[in-house]
């Protein structure tokens, strides 16, 4: 089947954490014998067996988006300009789908959707949590309902906690069928020695924003210092004041985790507000056995089971609990073989991620 994936954010080198997971899965799906796919997306490594569908003025536009920070970061910052970018952007995903019509469309990000009109290709719309802020947006229901009448769509989350909302909204015009997404292999193999660690090192990964730090500043004031060290990696996407007691990195890639910081630490803290859908690094860090501590959000709850392969914490007590539990060293190491464990058996990696989108696909053409 001729497959098109469109998607705003893509990593320019293995180096660039933006749309790494859009790279895993394009990689996944190239693999496969009855997929030949085309990718619209912005400038980076192609894996191979993929075909680029973006025109190099599409580039030279993607390029010019990117450095003012792309579409989110102007949806948050500079709204004028935004609504101005969006339409563009929609418009030339829209091109796209119109030069070459694709027998299923793979449209990451609901907003992106609206790309879709006019066409009667088939597709399959990954979900994300932070797509959720979008349907406050007055009058984004009736135009993403508009869209999905004119053809046989599923709608993928890639967590079960957004069915209910997605199924309220759309269920009558498409199906929801949650796909989560998978993990690189690599993070299954990852050796852990945080014994050996003093002080002990935990680590939170994260793009500086007010919400995506949530109370982890405020929380972790007292809780970490000679003996405890929290290290923090992730680009400034909003003036935020770090504390003296974090030892900030600033952007990372997975590599860099993978090689130096996953195998050494105490674990990852994620005390998050925003609107998550299923976060990428747990799931790493998950898999590669590290213990989580996670604020309670349904994103997190939908991954950890209390105390069995994470830790939830609604309070800074709890957090307070949960480091003083962890720095034991059996609990932590068991605690982290059943994340391990979990991640295997109900996430899997890119390779079965990419079988579960096929069925899906194929179910699009058998029923259009």
């Amino acid at each position: 089947m001729r497959l098109l994936m469109t998607s705003t954010s893509y990593p320019v080198s293995a180096e660039d954490w933006r749309g790494r997971f859009i790279a895993s899965l394009a990689a996944a799906l190239a693999m496969k014998d009855v997929v030949s796919l085309s990718l619209w997306a912005p400038s980076g490594d192609l894996p191979n067996g993929v075909v680029s569908a973006t025109t190099q003025a599409d580039r030279k536009w993607l390029e010019r988006l990117s450095e003012q920070g792309g579409i989110a970061h102007l949806l948050r910052t500079k709204k004028t300009r935004a609504l101005s970018s969006a339409t563009v952007l929609l418009w030339r995903q829209n091109r796209a789908f119109q030069r070459d019509p694709p027998d299923v469309a793979h449209v990451n990000w609901l907003q992106n959707t609206l790309a879709l009109w006019g066409t009667t290709i088939p597709a399959l719309i990954t979900v994300l949590g932070s797509d959720f802020a979008l349907l406050r947006v007055p009058g984004m229901r009736f135009a993403l309902r508009s869209v999905l009448r004119q053809r046989r769509a599923i709608l993928a989350p890639n967590a079960e906690w957004m069915i209910d909302e997605l199924e309220r909204s759309f269920g009558d015009l498409a199906e929801v069928r949650p796909i989560p997404f998978g993990v690189d292999s690599p993070w299954f193999d990852v050796v852990r020695q945080p014994q050996l660690q003093t002080p002990c090192q935990w680590i939170t990964v994260t793009r500086l924003t007010k919400n995506k730090i949530g109370d982890l500043f405020a929380w972790g004031e007292g809780l970490f210092g000679d003996n405890r060290r929290l290290h923090l990696f992730g680009p400034m996407q909003e003036q935020i004041e770090i504390p003296s007691w974090i030892d900030y990195h600033g952007p990372t890639h997975p590599a860099e985790l993978l090689r130096d910081w996953f195998p050494k630490a105490r674990g990852l803290i994620t005390l998050s507000r925003h609107d998550e859908g299923r976060p990428q690094v747990m799931m790493e860090a998950m898999a590669a056995g590290l213990p989580v501590i996670a604020s309670d959000l349904p994103a997190h709850r939908n991954l950890i089971t209390q105390k069995v392969n994470g830790w939830i914490v609604p309070a800074r007590e709890a957090l307070t609990e949960a480091l003083a539990h962890l720095d034991d060293d059996a609990a932590n190491q068991a605690l982290g073989a059943s994340a391990r464990q979990w991640t295997k058996e109900h996430i899997g990696t890119w390779e079965d991620c990419s079988q579960r989108y096929i069925r899906a696909y194929v179910d699009l053409l058998e029923t259009a």
